[in-house]
């Protein structure tokens, strides 16, 4: 398990949803198996370098999902349930051994047209361009470009804006992405994502096209992820 630091900068998510998200991971890749027992709250709080009562946080938030249960006086187990919900739920690239944190740097926050080598989306001719840099497990393994249409929102904050972007949207603009629908194949690494990932710009990369509908049915995002092959992998799995 990876040591979580607990003074963290503005933008990432509360220490005890990390480690939730980071064992959600884990159950969902298959890492902790359903009815497996974790490690003693003591153990686990040292592993992820944070206190017992920060730990105790992310493990009911955990059983609130429905993905641990407590028996008293044995500990906390896996109920593995595939319809908890996740704040990286519709994240779909892991470590190649599975699971692995989610974090982003953010390089860029622009208002601007829409160019014309984007798909047809949302009901407005601008959009907030978001680009940005993806680690797991403080790797670098993704570089991506998100289209949110500017029908959701006239301006965005970047001050307000958290590691999870579905996340800014739900609680900043009232938005929700219900459903997203992945296009997977090759792409070559742009020239702004040069240098983040090992393959330099040109180099083939696994890329990933999506479009996001909100709430009300609404086709209202899109965007576009390349991503390091030996760094990370595509993973969706059928329920």
């Amino acid at each position: 398990m990876i040591q979580i630091e607990e003074n963290i900068s503005a933008g990432k998510l509360p220490v005890y949803l990390q480690i939730a998200e980071q064992i959600a991971r884990q159950i969902s890749a298959g890492l902790l198996i359903d009815g497996q027992r974790l490690p003693p709250e003591r153990e686990l709080a040292l592993d992820y370098g944070v206190t017992v009562r920060t730990l105790r946080k992310s493990l009911a938030r955990l059983t609130e999902q429905g993905l641990l249960t407590r028996r008293q006086g044995s500990g906390n187990y896996v109920s593995k349930n595939e319809n908890a919900g996740s704040i990286y739920s519709f994240f779909r690239l892991e470590r190649p051994a599975g699971g692995g944190l989610p974090s982003a740097f953010m390089l860029d926050v622009s208002s601007l047209k829409k160019p014309e080598d984007l798909p047809s989306f949302g009901s407005s001719k601008s959009g907030h361009r978001f680009r940005r840099q993806r680690f797991l497990d403080d790797i670098p393994v993704a570089a991506e470009e998100i289209w949110l249409d500017q029908s959701c929102a006239n301006q965005i904050n970047p001050a307000q804006m958290s590691h999870s972007l579905y996340k800014f949207y739900k609680e900043r603009l009232g938005i929700w992405i219900i459903r997203a629908e992945d296009w997977i194949g090759l792409s070559p690494l742009p020239d702004w994502a040069d240098g983040l990932l090992s393959p330099h710009a040109g180099a083939a990369c696994g890329f990933i096209e999506r479009f996001g509908w909100s709430q009300d049915g609404q086709k209202v995002e899109y965007s576009r992820t390349w991503y390091d092959t030996n760094a990370a992998r595509y993973v969706a799995r059928i329920k």
